[in-house]
Parts: C-alpha cells; structure tokens; sequence
C-alpha cells in the first residue's frame, strides 16, 4: 500500500477508536512518525494533507526541516534532546512534545530569545517509571509546569509520555491515567490551560483514545518499516 493509503486507514482507525470511546474524531490529531523514511514519502503524505512530521533525532530533523521547510512542512521533536542541541531545535522546529527538563527550558529559551522565535512545548512525563525512558516524574508535574510560566519563548501546551510495553491493556491504561491526572493537577494550580495529551502509539493508541489522548504518534503504519541501512 502507498503512504496515502496507509494514512488514510490508519485515521480511519483512529476515528473508529474515538467513535467508540464516545469521543469526536476531531478531538484527536495524528502526528504521523517520518523518522528513518526519506523526503520523498514525506511529501506523499504532506500531499495527503499532513503539515507536521515526528523526528526522534534532531540531526536528522534539522536536516528535513531545511529541505522540506520551505515547501511548508514543519517537524516536531519527540525523543530526547540535549542541551547542546538546543540552538538547532530553536532554530527549525515547528514543535517540541519532549521537554524533559528545566535545564532544556532554559536552554531553548536563550536559542529562541536568539532567534526571536516561540516554540509550542509538551512536557515529557515518564509514567511508567521505566529508567530507559526520558521525562520527569509524575509527582514534578506542577512544579515543572509552574516554572515553565517564567519562560516566554516557550508555549507550554500539555503533557506527552509513552507508555510501558506490556500485553497487559490494564498497565498500559494505568500510564495513560497517570498523565491524564497529572493534567488535572496542573490546570487546577495554574488556572486551566495545558489541553494537550500526546500518547498513544501503534499498538496501543485505542487505549490511548479511550483515557483521553489528543495526538497519537504513529510511523511504521504509515510509512512502512524502518529502511534497511
């Protein structure tokens, strides 16, 4: 199947998901994970009408975004970013759902003050306590969320966490419970706000839709497996 029509089946999937949460479709954007895949299969799907792209490394972002930016496709950050790589994603990125720290707060706000840039954020929250995985604790959320006010190149728009990789639906539900409450708990400190819930993956974004995701993260569905090298 084509890039097309792959995305064309999984949204499909994704509605079908939220129809039977009880949820409008419209609540939830997919976020389609190019990462591996060449220009080419990104300008199928931004032809399908997709402008946003996921990229976990940020060399290889930095390195779509200058040849792909200009045609009006634009790349969110979603794996770890070190502090020293902060001036690139300052300088291409169309959005960030991987904040894991104030130490990379503070470095992204310098390289935007620099490049007189705002950047919507999402602040990476490790739920299922795994040390492989990046993101805060859940316990962090409000504070991490109340310093974040001080940093006005940063539009903190929600939460973001992947979680645990298990066959059991109850553990993966538990995770997304976790992000979901450490939501409430921020709106209720610092007066709403905060709408967005990025979780979800291809094989457990039913589950994610139906604990109140509002983006799902999906690649390999859509642009097929990772290239052999």
């Amino acid at each position: 199947m084509t890039v097309t029509q792959n995305l064309a089946r999984v949204r499909a999937d994704i509605d079908d998901a939220c129809l039977s949460a009880g949820r409008d479709p419209g609540e939830v954007r997919l976020l389609p994970v190019s990462k591996y895949h060449d220009a080419a299969a990104i300008r199928e799907a931004h032809a399908a009408g997709y402008v946003l792209f996921g990229e976990n490394k940020v060399q290889e972002l930095v390195a779509k975004a200058d040849e792909l930016g200009p045609e009006g496709i634009g790349f969110a950050v979603i794996g770890h970013v070190q502090t020293n790589k902060a001036r690139d994603v300052a300088r291409v990125a169309t959005e960030v759902q991987s904040l894991d720290s104030l130490r990379l707060a503070e470095a992204l706000q310098r390289r935007l003050e620099a490049a007189d840039r705002r950047l919507p954020v999402l602040v990476q929250v490790n739920t299922s306590g795994e040390s492989a995985k990046s993101g805060i604790r859940p316990d962090e959320a409000v504070e991490v969320a109340r310093a974040l006010s001080s940093f006005d190149r940063l539009d903190a728009r929600g939460l973001m966490t992947m979680a645990v990789n298990s066959p059991d639906e109850g553990e993966v539900a538990a995770c997304f419970r976790l992000l979901v409450d450490a939501q409430a708990r921020i709106r209720d400190a610092v007066g709403g706000g905060w709408d967005e819930l990025s979780m979800g993956m291809s094989g457990d974004f039913r589950v994610a839709i139906r604990e109140g995701s509002t983006c799902v993260r999906i690649g390999t569905a859509i642009f097929g497996p990772r290239p052999a090298a």
